[in-house]
Formats: C-alpha cells, sequence, structure tokens
C-alpha cells in the first residue's frame, strides 16, 4: 500500500464537480518592472522540489512549485478552473476508454535551456503509477526502514496517483515528442486536474541516476525505462526521484531547482528565506510584474504581523489568533489591509488501524468489531465543542464544528450530507457512552495512545492538552507525541496511534477525498479499508450530480461507522499585506494567497534592498 501526505491536505470544496472552463490563461504581456520585490510571510520552510512524494507533498512546498513550474491548468478567483493554453493543450480524444491527449506547446523550456516534453510528462505518470512498485518500506518502531537493502535493490516510488495507476499501458508519445497520450482503464470525471509536467526535470533525474550527461538521451532513458519496465533502470529512477530533490537550502547543483515556470530560485537560507527571481526567458504564461519574490519564514504569527507592520514582508497569511486579529485590526490606519475569512484547510483527527496499536484488530487477535469499539469510545470523548469554545469562536463568533469528512460548511450539498451521515452520534462528548463501548469490548484501561502533533503549533498544543484530559475521563491515557517534523511521520505509523493535522483543498472534484479513504488511498495513513466505500468511490467516476451527492453520503455513514477519525473545525483564516503592493488575492484552495502572482504590483519607491539573514524570523509548521 502506498500512502501520502499533504500538510494542508486534501478535502473537496463541494460535493459535486465544477463546471470547467476551457478559455485561456492570464494575460502574458505584461512586462515586469525592474528592481521590484515582493517580500511574502510564510510559516514554514520549503523543504522538497518534488512535491509528489510523501513528504515532499505538502503546502509550503507547493506554493513555491506553483511560482516555479509549468502547468496545464489552474483555479481562478472564482474558483474556475482555467487552462495555461500558452503551456499547452489538453484534449479528450475518447470517452470509452477514457483518452486524453496532452502537449506541451514548443518554446517551452526549463531554466538550463531544456525543452519541457513528453519525458517530463513521463515522469508525472510513471512514479505515481503502483504498478512499477516491486517493494515496500518497512518499518521498526522507531519508524526507521529494516529492509533498506530491499529498497535500494528494487523499485519503489515513494508517490501514489490513483488516476495515474489507472493509466494501465504506458502513455504514447508522438513523433515530435511533444505530446503524451494516456488511456484509462475506467472512467475518471477529474482527468482535467489529475496530470501535469512533473516538478522535476526528465533529464536532470537521467544524470543523476543513470549518468547520462546529453539532455535528449537522458530523456529518452526516462521514457524507455517505464515504457520497457526496466527494472535495474527504475530502481536508480526511483532511488533520485525519491530523495535528491529534498533540501534546506540552495544546493549547488542547479539541475536539483530547475524552473519550468515564471520564477526560479536564486537564494535560499536555511530556515530563513528563499527569493525567487523572475525569469527573463519566460513567455508561456502568466508574466510576473515583480522581479523577484522572497518569502521569509516565521513560526510566530505575531512575529509575521509585526515584520508586516515594519516593512519586512508584505503580505502575510499567518495561523489567526486573537491577538492577530486584534493587532491587524490596530494597524489599519498605517497602511495594512487585512481580510479574515474561513480557509480551506479543516482540522481532524485520525486513527491507525494497522500499526498493531489500540485501535487495529490484530491487538486483539484480529477481532475488527472489539477494535472498532475501541475507536468509537475515543472519538466520542475528542472534545470538539470545548475546542471550537475556547479555540476557534474568539477569532470567529459564528464558528461550529465541521461534521463532513468530505464536503466544506457552506457548499451547496453541506447540510443535506450532515443530516443523513451519521454525524449526529458525535455532535456532544459522551463519556458514559464511551465508557460502555469499552466495557461492551471487554478492553481493560488504561489503553495508551501516542498522539502526533505539531509541537510548536500552539493552537495545536492546546487541542492535545483539551482532548488528552477529556480521552483520560474514559480511561485513555494520551501519550505525548508532538513533534516539528510531524508532516515526514505521517508515514511512519508504527510510531504513533492518532493524529491532528489539517488537510487542505486542492481541487473541486468530489473524488478529490479518494484517496484520504480507499483502499490502499495515498493519504489514508490509518490503512482503513472498506470494499463499499472503494466502489463507491468509483461509481463516483461517473456520477450526475444527485447521485454523487448520495455516494457522498454513504461514504461518510461508512466513515463514521467505522470510526475512521473525525472531523473538528474548519479553520478560521485571515490574509494582511501592506498597501503598497496591489493585486493581492486568495482562494480556499492551494496556492491560496499565490495563485494570481502575476496581478502582484508594488510601489517601486517602497521596494526593498532585498533579505538578509539577520532581518528573517524563524520557521513554522502550521497546516
Amino acid at each position: 500500500m502506498k500512502i501520502r501526505r499533504i500538510s494542508a491536505a486534501t478535502a473537496a470544496l463541494a460535493a459535486g464537480a465544477l463546471v470547467i472552463s476551457a478559455c485561456s490563461g492570464p494575460d502574458t504581456a505584461s512586462e515586469i518592472e525592474e528592481d521590484t520585490a515582493v517580500n511574502v510571510g510564510w510559516n514554514q520552510p520549503f523543504y522538497s522540489q518534488n512535491n509528489l512524494t510523501s513528504t515532499g507533498n505538502a503546502t509550503t512546498n507547493a506554493n513555491v512549485i506553483y511560482l516555479t513550474n509549468a502547468a496545464f491548468n489552474y483555479y481562478d478567483g472564482d474558483l474556475a478552473l482555467q487552462q495555461f493554453s500558452d503551456v499547452g493543450t489538453y484534449e479528450k480524444v475518447s470517452d470509452d476508454p477514457l483518452t486524453v491527449k496532452y502537449t506541451i506547446n514548443e518554446g517551452v523550456t526549463w531554466s538550463d535551456g531544456t525543452a519541457v516534453d513528453a519525458a517530463d510528462m513521463i515522469l508525472y505518470w510513471g512514479p505515481q503509477n503502483d504498478a512499477f512498485d516491486n517493494v515496500e518500506p518497512e518499518y521498526d518502531e522507531e519508524g526507521n526502514i529494516t529492509n533498506q537493502d530491499a529498497i535500494d535493490a528494487g523499485v519503489y516510488f515513494d508517490g501514489s496517483s490513483v488516476a495515474m495507476t489507472l493509466v494501465e499501458e504506458a502513455p504514447e508519445v508522438s513523433d515530435d515528442g511533444q505530446s503524451v497520450t494516456l488511456v484509462y482503464s475506467e472512467p475518471r470525471s477529474d482527468w482535467e486536474i489529475s496530470f501535469q509536467p512533473s516538478p522535476v526535470a526528465a533529464h536532470a533525474v537521467a544524470k543523476r541516476a543513470l549518468g547520462i550527461e546529453d539532455a535528449a538521451e537522458g530523456k529518452q532513458a526516462i521514457i524507455d525505462a517505464f515504457a520497457n519496465n526496466d527494472t535495474e533502470a527504475l530502481s536508480k529512477i526511483s532511488k533520485v526521484w525519491n530523495e535528491d530533490f529534498n533540501f534546506t537550502s540552495l544546493p549547488e547543483d542547479e539541475e536539483l531547482y530547475l524552473s519550468s515556470g515564471a520564477y526560479v530560485m536564486s537564494e535560499y537560507v536555511e530556515n530563513q528565506y528563499m527569493t525567487l527571481t523572475a525569469r527573463e526567458d519566460y513567455t508561456w504564461g502568466p508574466k510576473p510584474k515583480v522581479e523577484s519574490i522572497t518569502i521569509r519564514y516565521s513560526e510566530d504569527p505575531l512575529a509575521s504581523v509585526t515584520a508586516l507592520q515594519n516593512g519586512e514582508v508584505d503580505l502575510i497569511q499567518p495561523q489567526s489568533s486573537v491577538d492577530v486579529i486584534e493587532t491587524l485590526e490596530g494597524l489599519t490606519d498605517s497602511g495594512i489591509t487585512y481580510e479574515a475569512a474561513p480557509e480551506g484547510t479543516f482540522e481532524h483527527v485520525d486513527l491507525i488501524m494497522n500499526n498493531g496499536g489500540p485501535f487495529d484488530p490484530a491487538t486483539y487477535g484480529g477481532d475488527a468489531e472489539t477494535a472498532r469499539l475501541v475507536r468509537e469510545a475515543f472519538l466520542k470523548a475528542v472534545p470538539r465543542d470545548e475546542i471550537i469554545e475556547k479555540l476557534i469562536a474568539p477569532l470567529q463568533e459564528d464558528a461550529t464544528t465541521r461534521d463532513s469528512f468530505t464536503v466544506v460548511p457552506g457548499s451547496p450539498a453541506y447540510d443535506d450530507v450532515v443530516a443523513n451521515n451519521g454525524s449526529d452520534a458525535f455532535d456532544e462528548v459522551d463519556i458514559d457512552g464511551a465508557k460502555a463501548l469499552l466495557e461492551e469490548a471487554g478492553v481493560e484501561t488504561p489503553i495508551d495512545v501516542r498522539f502526533l502533533y505539531g509541537k510548536s503549533n500552539v493552537r495545536r498544543a492546546n487541542e492535545y492538552q483539551l482532548i488528552a484530559a477529556s480521552v483520560e475521563q474514559v480511561g485513555f491515557n494520551l501519550i505525548d507525541g508532538g513533534d516539528d517534523n510531524w508532516g515526514s511521520l505521517l508515514t511512519q505509523t508504527d510510531t504513533y496511534d492518532a493524529s491532528l493535522f489539517g488537510w487542505q483543498s486542492t481541487n473541486t472534484f468530489a473524488l478529490n477525498s479518494e484517496a484520504n479513504y480507499v483502499t490502499g488511498g495515498l493519504n489514508n495513513f490509518g490503512g482503513y479499508s472498506n470494499p463499499d466505500v472503494d466502489q463507491w468511490y468509483k461509481d463516483m467516476a461517473t456520477a450526475d450530480a444527485e447521485t454523487e451527492q448520495q455516494l457522498t453520503t454513504d461514504i461518510e455513514s461508512q466513515l463514521y461507522e467505522d470510526a475512521f477519525g473525525i472531523p473538528i473545525f474548519q479553520f478560521p483564516g485571515v490574509v494582511a499585506h501592506r498597501e503598497v503592493l496591489s493585486g493581492v488575492s486568495t482562494i480556499p484552495l492551494s496556492p491560496t494567497i499565490f495563485w494570481n502572482y502575476w496581478e502582484w504590483e508594488i510601489a517601486a519607491a517602497d521596494v526593498l534592498d532585498g533579505p538578509t539573514a539577520t532581518e528573517a524570523p524563524a520557521e513554522d509548521t502550521e497546516e
């Protein structure tokens, strides 16, 4: 089973698929204003150029990759999907079987001048197609891989996609090397957002993995390795793909951070700041108006506000708090604008069902019902209302619990889904009911539960304390597993039994939640498996809106019945910027405030000379 994290991880914005627009991308003729720079405050340092891997697929990486990589499409301010037609085109050739042709336009290049082409598209499909893997990592109790020799000798790509795995045959590559044609074994309603050019360059991977210096030769070697299922070559390719593109400061080898988009990395000081500089040769997408963007990292939301007040940053999206809102309100007369609104991210607790822990049937001799009763008892004791009252309501007076795993509050289907998904069984903390479930299960207490969360995140630390105090009344002993590296630990499920983090929406399709809940899903960390849920997601691929909503309700009812986990709240959000920066907008999808970077303009007279290490604040891990 392959599983993958999304730090601000995924959850569908609505139960129904969005109507797709096929118009061209934004204006590409705008001119860069010389010596202009925008400084953005963010809460977690970038750490991987490859956001398709289990640890690399995080919001902080996605932001940078959005600025530096070519893509076929994007979501606009109205959450309508738009094509970047200057990058390339895609066309559905057939519905039966679903066949789609993707073409990269000539002239689209990596920042070293090498063309972006079919090889770079193959490198998106192949590593996420589970069929190429012939070995899986195994972990000890500390989360260390115990079969490293087998991993090194075999093929294991640390990434997965349900859609790409359905493309069972190697995509057909056109004679000119600019197009690939994908044939799906099953329909996919979300096919338009299932495929992109690779975030890492095929010729760079070939050079590092296969020792091929010539770019054209290397590209062909990548295509051939997947087409022929060449285990020897794929073993080397997978190791490079998994590991080489992770870094926390600017690498000496520029091939590790090649850009196919508007900006390219020019400076990166670990835990402090990253500067991206506009490419002079960029002509195939939205032309930015500012010459450089510097992302400064700060773990403290109030420090971000102070940096905004002092002019050290121009734009921030910090974790909302009473102090943050009050401080920003006091700055509105000094050239600071802010807006508070719910984000596309929601907080949730998930339980691990396959690690030999308290929620795993194996712990009870394979008795699935006993494990389910223990899980349900734990979830009934999670104090969601208390968390809302003490931590969220002070930021958003009308805040309520989120009661859907897949549908965002306020979307058209939310009320109907919640009314019928069984979430009412968890409306309030039920200590007596939870105790009765444990008694029915015949399980002795106390029950140790290792709990993973972001330790430096103040709100999450407070949530942990509230949850620990509540579940203790039932007989659960929460073991503090708070860790600032929680994101990279999510796949190491031998090290924890329950987790607390957020999923952020990446698209508007109902199938967006599939990877969280299907057997072997890339975000299904807990090992949950239910054949009905698997089938309902398959049915959803071709369902109309009415059927899709019913399938969503069926899926959620089963998740509650199986005590998969529990949603808690929708994130209260805040975006603030200096008035000298115009064009700022945000959407409740990744990449939020970065989505329209080409519209940013800053008063030239207010441009900073550039970041320095002493000016830059520290990192954060909020999401």
